[in-house]
């Protein structure tokens, strides 16, 4: 029987279990199966506090998966496949058939990216196709990039873009945009900005030295135009990591874990929820961990309470 099962193991689950280690709740961790996927995509982080000179993502969880392991959590790795909430202790169960029982669970399973789905894309995911552009667009200085999306978050990302970039080309699919009139108006207004509407993306193209370019594929035209570009970044949503939990907690319309404000309590005592999963407006590593953080003290808390910790 474990005290607390963290699900995920990003920079929120393993703030979690550094706390929660450090507070002898010996808190065991199922990693997944590979690096965090916004870090391995972003792989060089330059906003992340205390790193100078920046530092590499999948770096950073090294660091932190041992240091968690200094204080005594274990990590343990797979991918859980189903979770059973209905009455403790909670039950975790793990792809391989393993069943784990537990007094609290801390679910930090992340979000995914959504990404274009074109040929091309796949090989350049993390050099030359992105999606953030606080994590990479740095890095870019005077180059010419492509944002493709028709939300605020597009335009969002083409702002923060144009700082950096040469020029920054939005491509959107649609004849107009799904945004807020003001952020739209100050877009066009941006002279960096150049738009490319009813423009649909069909191949990624690049070679042994990155992304060449976008060819799209313009309303009314036969054939399929190439856009230039150094870098492209798919500003087309994300999809939270909650399709184990099979509805066992109350999200938002888009899909986000729901918690008490202020706290990272779901609507199941014991039950908590930190890092971009619960978070659908900030989504960064930063912000991920001061969430973990959180989540580590109210689990700390609630065992407490309980007699259990």
């Amino acid at each position: 029987m474990h005290k607390c099962i963290i699900i995920g193991a990003g920079t929120a689950g393993l703030t979690a279990a550094i706390y929660l280690a450090r507070a002898n709740t010996q808190p065991l961790v199922i990693t997944g199966l590979g690096t965090s996927t916004h870090l391995k995509a972003s792989m060089e982080l330059d906003s992340f506090p205390g790193f100078p000179k920046g530092v590499k993502g999948p770096e950073l969880l090294d660091n932190m998966r041992k240091q968690a392991e200094r204080f005594g959590a274990e990590l343990r790795s797979g991918r859980v496949s189903k979770v059973d909430l209905s009455s403790r202790p909670y039950t975790v169960w793990l792809e391989s058939g393993a069943a784990l029982q537990c007094e609290t669970v801390i679910v930090s399973t992340g979000v995914s990216p959504n990404y274009l789905g074109i040929p091309g894309e796949k090989p350049f995911i993390g050099r030359g196709v992105y999606s953030c552009a606080t994590c990479s667009g740095f890095f870019f200085e005077d180059k010419q990039l492509i944002v493709v999306g028709s939300g605020n978050a597009a335009l969002e990302e083409a702002g923060y873009l144009s700082r950096f970039a040469r020029q920054v080309t939005l491509v959107n699919p649609a004849a107009e945009f799904q945004a807020n009139p003001r952020l739209l108006e100050r877009s066009r207004a941006n002279s960096k900005i150049r738009f490319e509407l009813e423009c649909t993306p069909v191949e990624v193209i690049g070679g042994d030295r990155g992304v060449a370019g976008l060819n799209v594929n313009r309303h009314g035209r036969p054939t399929p135009d190439t856009i230039p570009a150094d870098a492209i970044f798919a500003a087309v949503g994300v999809t939270p990591n909650t399709q184990f939990l099979e509805g066992q907690l109350p999200v938002d319309e888009a899909g986000y874990l729901l918690v008490g404000p202020g706290t990272t309590e779901t609507s199941i005592p014991g039950v908590f929820a930190c890092g971009d999963v619960q978070d659908p407006k900030y989504r960064q590593p930063v912000t991920a961990a001061g969430s973990g953080c959180m989540a580590a003290l109210d689990c700390e808390r609630y065992l407490e309470g309980n007699g259990r910790a």
